[in-house]
């Protein structure tokens, strides 16, 4: 095999999978677009979606910021040398990273240092396996943290909030598929996919649920008993109403696959595999000889255009907030739930380790009055030595829970740009400090990266890229108020409301 025609071939996967979404994931989301209510908060976001995903492909830059943990599933001839095309693999990474196609998220689960070119300790993860046939078979998935995070695992039997009692049958597997829908809300960049393993062991388990990922949308199950589950998931899941970013609509779920493996008697698990809707998902067939790309996979039919020539109509109870940094704490209480802000001026970007820093020092600069984004972007520097922001998307917002609200009153921070949500005790201290939480769309990295007019300045690089503190000036940053300082929150109004549907589902089915 010509080796280096085969590290060129997963140069070319790595990055077209990273910036240029399949077709049958666009199709899907061209579905959910139709199906939306005109004029709706989740009309907005899958309108913000789909501009990101066309700003994604024409400049040929990530999705999504969070770039996720590679995933390859190669099949190869007998004979095919298995440590070379491995290699060839970890090197394309490499190269990838550094040309901003990629974002660095390789850390070191010890110490929390980034190796800064996504190789480490079991990543990316390679799984080989051999066929008969005359060609390799190489699949990539990029999964990210916020619907990793979403990963769900059941033992049946078990209790099921809102819907009771989940049995060793078909039927419990049922339920627990649609809790692990209503479980995720919008923490995982809804509407999203889902795969779902049936048996096993609690890793075999969760290896079969990600390889359902690796099915086609448009595929139909073989197995009659799956099928018609994949078929009654698909009609209900959508009826819970979470919708978009978890914004409340009619599209919850763009996809289920199910699959099932033998167990052993005293274990049975369900594992479910949840995925946002940046389905970074694509394949390649290889010739073993020349190491060139044979066949794309995952692009059969048109590719949609999902970008609408029409505007999508604002609602009714929002209206456009134009708010500039520093942020006053009148100004922070005069906004409500549901309202669209756009703000202009500095934001300041903390994630993890920020926040978990800022809870025992002082703050590099002062944030009185600030926005902080948690965000983990992908950069690159030029020639110059000037940092340019190449994905910019929010990251899942309740891991900072358990420090939110402290840093927010101890440094007068008055909002949070995030997505999903947080939780009770950073609610009560939007109340009583005079804060916000503001909901971004998850995924939406080239749309929020076009908003970032210049990057002021970066502190605490020792954790990392994704994880410094970038000053960054930005102007129309839209994103909706979705935490208030008056007690109101809408991640706590559709969690509520969804379990209440969820209920209806608890009879028996099948």
């Amino acid at each position: 095999m010509n080796v280096q025609k085969f590290q060129e071939s997963m140069y070319k996967l790595i990055v077209e999978t990273s910036t240029n979404l399949p077709k049958d994931v666009r199709r899907a989301l061209k579905q959910a677009k139709e199906r939306e209510i005109a004029g709706t908060r989740s009309a907005m976001s899958l309108a913000t979606i789909a501009d990101n995903i066309k700003m994604a492909d024409e400049n040929v830059s990530p999705i999504c910021q969070d770039t996720g943990l590679p995933t390859f599933k190669i099949k190869t001839p007998i004979g095919v040398n298995q440590l070379e095309l491995k290699q060839a693999i970890y090197d394309a990474m490499v190269q990838a990273t550094k040309d901003g196609k990629m974002r660095p998220n390789s850390v070191d689960s010890l110490t929390g240092e980034n190796s800064g070119n996504n190789l480490g300790i079991g990543v990316p993860v390679v799984k080989f396996e051999q066929w008969e046939k005359d060609y390799i078979d190489v699949r990539l998935i990029l999964k990210g943290g916020g619907c990793e995070n979403k990963n769900i695992q059941y033992s049946l039997p078990c209790e099921l909030e809102g819907l009771g009692r989940a049995g060793r049958d078909l039927d419990g597997i049922r339920k627990c598929i649609m809790h692990s829908v209503y479980q995720a809300q919008g923490q995982g960049c809804s509407a999203g996919f889902i795969g779902v393993g049936i048996g096993g062991d609690r890793s075999s388990g969760y290896d079969l649920a990600k390889e359902q990922l690796f099915r086609s949308a448009d595929d139909v199950n073989p197995n009659e008993d799956l099928r018609k589950l994949e078929e009654y998931v698909m009609e209900h899941a959508n009826e819970l109403g979470i919708g978009t970013m978890g914004f409340g609509g009619e599209t919850t779920l763009l996809g289920c696959k199910v699959g099932v493996m033998h167990r052993i008697p005293a274990s049975f698990f369900v594992s479910v595999a949840y995925n946002c809707w940046a389905f970074r998902r694509l394949g390649v067939k290889v010739d073993p000889a020349t190491g060139s790309i044979n066949e794309w996979l995952y692009q059969e039919g048109e590719k949609v255009n999902l970008v609408s020539e029409e505007k999508t109509e604002k609602t009714e109870e929002a209206k456009e907030i134009v708010l500039q940094a520093p942020i006053t704490e009148e100004q922070i209480r005069s906004l409500k739930v549901g309202d669209v802000v756009k703000i202009n001026g500095m934001i300041y970007t903390g994630r993890d380790a920020i926040h978990k820093y800022l809870s025992d020092n002082d703050a590099p600069i002062d944030l009185n009055g600030q926005v902080i984004y948690h965000c983990g972007p992908v950069m690159l520097k030029d020639e110059e030595g000037q940092w340019h922001v190449k994905a910019a998307g929010p990251t899942t917002s309740i891991r900072e829970e358990p420090y939110q609200g402290d840093i927010m009153k101890r440094f007068g921070i008055r909002a949070v740009i995030g997505k999903g949500g947080m939780g009770a005790k950073t609610l009560a201290a939007l109340e009583e400090h005079g804060g916000v939480y503001l909901n971004a769309i998850g995924g939406a990295a080239q749309y929020y990266a076009d908003c970032i007019k210049s990057v002021e300045g970066v502190d605490l690089m020792q954790f990392g890229i994704p994880e410094a503190m970038w000053h960054l000036k930005v102007e129309g940053f839209k994103a909706v108020v979705t935490m208030d300082s008056h007690g109101n929150s809408l991640h706590q109004d559709i969690d509520k409301s969804s379990l209440e549907k969820l209920s209806k589902f608890a009879e028996k089915v099948f």
